[in-house]
């Protein structure tokens, strides 16, 4: 299923980012990059991705990394932020995920 980079969260979103990472969508249960420092933290600093506070509707972070055609992506956590924008610089503003996923 085809869903938007900026909505993705849980599960469909650890996917999206294995897929960057390993250019193959990874169990879930074992990777937790929108969720746990020790795993996305380090993407955040190899990839130079700003986050910061910045209340926007229900959005309390924004994060954006400096590539062409990057844009701000919010989300309620600076990892879910900071992994959002990750995915749009790799892959684009939708992202085709397992069923399952979604």
């Amino acid at each position: 299923m085809k869903l938007k980079t900026s909505e993705l969260t849980g599960a469909a979103l650890d996917w999206a980012v294995a897929k960057c990472v390993f250019g193959y969508g990874a169990d879930c249960k074992e990777n937790r990059y929108s969720t746990d420092w020790a795993e996305g933290g380090p993407i955040i600093e190899r990839e130079g991705i700003s986050t910061r506070r910045f209340t926007v509707g229900t959005a309390d972070w924004i994060a954006y990394a400096n590539v062409d055609g990057a844009e701000w992506l919010h989300g309620p956590t600076p990892l879910i932020a900071g992994m959002r924008c990750y995915v749009a610089s790799k892959l684009g503003d939708e992202v085709e995920v397992p069923d399952e996923l979604a």
